[in-house]
């Protein structure tokens, strides 16, 4: 039996496949055609496709000034960037200039020091040699006066060894007698 329940439901089925339910003789794919003619015609009527073409020529002059605008920001570019590259340039001739003039001028400072320093140097023999010869002078003064001391000791130790009063009164006379002479 139940085969024959399910042999009846499947002849239905098939039968009710078969047929399409229509609304005034016209099937679902016949209203949904007429339903699209009357929405184009209603956007035709109402002029759309005019607006969507005003609106799409405004985006357009839209996207042609940003693209104006995105060619000047370029070009300013380019020429901020050829200005910095210029300066970079500049910059690098400016350092080579003070590293060349830092050199000359260390060099300036090194002649300059050797120069000083051959200066005193020299001034410091000089000196040098003026206190040598300062010191041999005094040493030969104190030699001659040492000398001197001795010579005038050795004199009156001789004088008072050979003289007696009596050479020395003639000595003295034979002195003044010459004192007046002159």
């Amino acid at each position: 039996m139940a085969e024959v329940t399910q042999s009846i439901a499947h002849t239905e089925a098939s039968s009710t496949a078969e047929q399409e339910p229509t609304a005034l003789g016209f099937g679902p794919g016949a209203w949904v055609a007429i339903a699209m003619l009357f929405v184009f015609a209603l956007a035709i009527w109402k002029k759309v496709p005019g607006a969507i073409g005003k609106a799409l020529d405004a985006k357009i002059v839209e996207i042609r000034e940003q693209l104006a605008e995105a060619e000047a920001l370029r070009k300013d570019a380019e020429a901020l960037k050829a200005e910095y590259e210029a300066k970079a340039k500049a910059a690098e001739g400016d350092a080579a200039a003070i590293l060349d003039r830092a050199h000359h001028e260390a060099e300036a400072i090194v002649a300059k020091a050797k120069a000083d320093a051959e200066s005193l140097i020299g001034r410091r023999q000089r000196m040098a040699e003026d206190k040598i010869a300062a010191e041999e002078r005094s040493a030969i003064a104190e030699l001659r006066a040492t000398t001197a001391r001795a010579a005038a000791a050795a004199a009156t130790r001789l004088i008072a060894e050979r003289h007696d009063a009596g050479s020395d009164k003639a000595l003295v006379d034979q002195a003044i007698s010459a004192l007046g002479r002159r």
